[in-house]
């Protein structure tokens, strides 16, 4: 494995394989190891240049033929809920979220389990064990935290009684926000639009860090599971000029 040791990472280029957003496309990527006494600062600098992490590997698209994957974040400092928002926020106040060590249980992987069978039966992910959630969660130098979602109860929090768990986000605090890492829920309350309101969650409590930005990851133009990160409005994406203020207007 390699451990870092140098003063600059290694990087390496995966073969092509199908791209799971875009039919008839191949994808590749350019990955690094996260290891050592620099993973975190590492972590950050490849996070705010399009990285992503997964486990103690921060990878990018290096496709040859297509450039539809596009860095997001939310301007966290300027975000304000509009009356769609206002309303994930209303159905879900009796949710409470809390921040822990990035330790793996028995009922988030339940949770996980379900998701997966419910969302992405043929994904990359869909034949994950128990051990691979765990090493999921576990297999990082950086400044991980689980954050568990649970419906608040009567009794809930006295002693070991928990409510219901809803949700749960493995997220990154980095020096200039937050990044959300992977996250799932119980995709039988669509009620209650989860997913939205985990990302508004962290909006919150990035706001309350004093810090700007909320990283979501690759946006796919054209694939219809990417659409809902662009709602998030203001955001950036990253371009070839930097990260640029987009405008949905103008994305015709």
């Amino acid at each position: 494995m390699n451990t870092q040791t140098t003063p600059s990472p290694q990087f390496y280029l995966t073969v092509p394989a199908t791209c799971p957003y875009l039919p008839g496309q191949m994808e590749r990527k350019v990955f690094t190891h996260l290891v050592g006494p620099r993973a975190a600062e590492m972590n950050d600098l490849l996070t705010q240049g399009g990285f992503r992490r997964s486990q103690n590997i921060a990878y990018r698209p290096a496709c040859e033929t297509c450039r539809a994957c596009i860095s997001v974040r939310i301007l966290a400092d300027e975000f304000q809920p509009g009356r769609t928002m206002r309303r994930v926020l209303a159905a879900n106040a009796d949710v409470v979220s809390t921040l822990l060590p990035a330790q793996p249980s028995t009922e988030q992987f339940s949770l996980f389990r379900r998701y997966l069978d419910d969302r992405h039966q043929r994904g990359g992910m869909s034949d994950m064990s128990a051990l691979d959630y765990a090493i999921m969660v576990e297999d990082t130098h950086v400044n991980t935290r689980i954050i568990e979602y649970r419906k608040r109860e009567p009794g809930a929090g006295i002693g070991e009684r928990k409510g219901e768990l809803l949700a749960v986000a493995l997220t990154d605090t980095m020096s200039d926000g937050l990044s959300m890492v992977y996250s799932f829920f119980n995709t039988r309350l669509a009620k209650r639009s989860l997913g939205t309101f985990m990302i508004l969650d962290h909006i919150s409590r990035t706001q309350a860090l004093g810090l700007p930005h909320v990283y979501l990851g690759y946006w796919v133009k054209g694939s219809s599971k990417m659409g809902y990160k662009t709602r998030f409005q203001p955001q950036e994406h990253l371009t070839p000029r930097g990260w640029e203020r987009f405008d949905p207007a103008t994305d015709i």
